[in-house]
């Protein structure tokens, strides 16, 4: 791993305990009662797909790809549909509250997305 790699890794990890610290105590103080989703669940998910993401960008820039933007493309429809099957079980109504189990998994998805655009870009601006 290169030492960039190593600082995202480290800023990912901060990122998501800092927004999962947040959110876990938002919701505790207005929901009582159990989720179908963990909300650990969501956040490793969402941590590890755009670790994955940003590990496969920037090992294609380092390879002077011409089309890091169409693969940027393709692995954002590729979590998109990962995300759909990650929720799955709320469309087939196996959650008490879908409402609030879908807005606890696209809140830090949209949230983890900025976090992989702003840190893409600042790389490539580098590259």
């Amino acid at each position: 791993m290169t030492k960039e790699t190593i600082n995202f890794v480290i800023k990912l990890l901060g990122f998501t305990g800092l927004l999962f610290a947040v959110h876990y105590s938002i919701l505790i103080q207005f929901h009582k009662g159990d989720l179908h989703l963990p909300l650990w669940t969501i956040y490793v998910f969402n941590a590890v797909l755009v670790c994955i993401v940003y590990m496969i960008i920037t090992s294609k820039s380092k390879v002077k790809s011409k089309n890091i933007f169409q693969v940027f493309l393709a692995l954002t429809f590729l979590k998109m549909f990962l995300a759909i099957v990650f929720l799955l079980p709320l469309f087939f109504g196996k959650s008490n509250h879908a409402q609030l189990e879908t807005m606890n998994f696209f809140i830090p998805y949209f949230l983890f997305l900025t976090f992989e655009i702003l840190s893409l870009n600042k790389f490539l601006q580098k590259s």
